[in-house]
């Protein structure tokens, strides 16, 4: 009769022999940042919008432009000036950088709201990605988009022969174009996260970034407002954005005084604002308030 243990036993002993760097069984255990994790979530997101090129990077370019030709057509003749340049390249960066933010808006929010309503949300909370990663992923992808976007838009602005895009300050128009892409990004997972249906989602797109983003500079500068819109336009965030984006291509703005260092101040606070942003999304993600219920 043989003394050796049944093979099951044999591998249970040979489990528990096992070095204690080695996670347990059924304990995945991940050092760092779980980069293919997060580059397979990343790529995910972007395959998910560049499927549909057309309506989520070429359509916003087409309606930019509309825009364009509308609002030089009617306010743009005479040739009328605005901070020193012409109307229509007063009025161009504004619209690449709108169109920037609104897109990526709608897709860090599009793609987890999805989830929670056609029941895949699993799919993100499942793997071994960490909040960190999961918000990493989805606002990564968000400014992704919009930087194809804006790059779609200054091409259409560029076929325009009304428009011109001169390069003032390359630092402020990669600086302004991110932080405003990023704002949007946590600002859609987090309005995501709170919506149970595509209507509470769209009720925050019509009700909230519209109107911020629409009066927000983009076709006029503040001196024209009076009182108290005035006052109240130096608290929307969409504001320095969109001047900052501008100064970046005319060298001129309409924050404070005018001047470089009030851009920069502008630059710091929208760094600021992203990082409140940033820790309140990953609180929200961590917490799985209407999420995991």
């Amino acid at each position: 009769m043989s003394d050796q243990a049944p093979p099951a036993q044999q591998s249970l002993a040979a489990a528990r022999a096992a070095p204690d760097n080695l996670p347990g069984w059924g304990e995945p255990k991940i050092h760092g940042i779980n980069t293919i994790g997060l580059w397979s979530l990343y790529l995910k997101e972007v395959r998910r919008f560049f499927k549909v090129q057309t309506q989520t990077v070429w359509a916003p370019a087409f309606t930019t432009l509309l825009f364009l030709v509308i609002f030089s057509v009617a306010l743009g003749r005479g040739g009328r000036e605005i901070l020193g340049v012409p109307f229509e390249s007063f009025l161009a960066p504004g619209l690449i950088v709108m169109a920037m933010m609104q897109n990526s808006f709608a897709n860090s929010s599009f793609s987890f709201l999805s989830g929670k309503i056609q029941g895949t949300i699993i799919d993100l909370l499942m793997p071994p990605l960490s909040h960190g990663e999961l918000l990493a992923g989805i606002v990564g992808a968000a400014v992704t988009r919009a930087v194809l976007v804006g790059c779609a838009v200054a091409l259409a602005v560029f076929i325009y022969p009304g428009a011109k895009l001169i390069l003032s300050h390359a630092w402020a128009i990669v600086w302004f174009g991110l932080m405003g892409a990023l704002m949007l990004g946590f600002f859609g997972l987090m309005a995501s996260i709170w919506a149970e249906k595509f209507d509470h989602n769209a009720a925050v797109t019509n009700f909230v970034v519209a109107p911020l983003s629409l009066l927000s500079g983009t076709f006029y500068t503040l001196d024209r407002l009076r009182e108290p819109f005035y006052t109240i336009s130096h608290f929307n965030p969409f504001f320095y954005v969109i001047s900052g984006f501008r100064y970046g291509f005319i060298g001129q703005t309409d924050i404070g005084g005018g001047t470089a260092g009030d851009v920069w101040m502008a630059a710091g606070g929208l760094l600021a604002l992203n990082a409140v942003l940033a820790l309140a999304t990953f609180a929200l993600l961590k917490s799985g308030w209407k999420i995991r219920q």
